[in-house]
């Protein structure tokens, strides 16, 4: 009747009843001891009988319990969200303070394995092209999701280590020194790389879209509209 243990009725001269104040007395292992008030049994078979009210009961026991993943942090601190970071910090040269978007750390580790795992000695067999063309794309791709926001600093350092790598794995593949891969992998006097004139666009290419504060400049139904003459 109490669920775990049998429960008796114990009246006052040692039998099977029931006490005074209206409470169960359960048998268990370690004696006798009181268990649920029959109030608390009405409402348990009042539940079963109605679904709807045990699911109420069910969410108000957890309405203030948070999630294993669930935490609570400061602004200034930040925190990651779909792969951004949202922090606030103060903006350079001023004493203002704004809420900052950009790549998470893990974002930017995760391109980066990218990069090195394509640029690995066990890679070489690949044409120089083929390499520049795929690397391009995935960086482009990357940086086209993370363009809405301060990532222009990131996508240029995401570029140059793809620059390093990629450098590293044309004097591996073709056993040549710095003079020699400046030759036949840039454009004329300069360190671009470059293969058969088509030049590698990297995330640094894709332009960066941040949303601007624009105050009383947002239309609403009660702005006047120019009147042409």
């Amino acid at each position: 009747m109490c669920g775990h243990r049998p429960a008796m009725f114990v009246d006052k001269g040692g039998h099977d009843g029931q006490t005074e104040s209206g409470t169960f007395l359960s048998v268990g292992a370690r004696g006798v001891r009181p268990a649920e008030p029959l109030e608390g049994m009405r409402e348990k078979r009042l539940g079963e009988a109605r679904p709807g009210v045990r699911h109420v009961q069910h969410h108000r026991r957890r309405a203030l319990r948070l999630s294993e993943k669930t935490r609570v942090v400061h602004i200034d601190d930040g925190f990651d969200f779909l792969g951004f970071n949202i922090r606030r910090m103060r903006r350079r040269g001023s004493n203002k303070w704004f809420v900052y978007t950009r790549p998470s750390k893990k974002a930017i580790a995760s391109i980066k394995g990218w990069v090195k795992t394509m640029t690995y000695r066990a890679t070489l067999h690949h044409d120089p092209g083929y390499l520049m063309d795929y690397l391009g794309r995935v960086l482009r791709g990357w940086a086209n999701y993370f363009r809405r926001g301060v990532s222009k600093a990131t996508f240029s350092a995401i570029d140059s280590y793809a620059w390093e790598r990629i450098t590293v794995w044309l004097r591996d593949k073709h056993k040549i020194g710095w003079p020699e891969l400046r030759r036949r992998f840039c454009l004329p006097g300069t360190w671009r790389l470059a293969v058969d004139g088509i030049r590698f666009k990297g995330a640094a290419s894709v332009p960066v879209i941040r949303y601007r504060y624009r105050g009383y400049r947002i239309p609403t139904p009660w702005t006047p509209s120019a009147t042409t003459s």
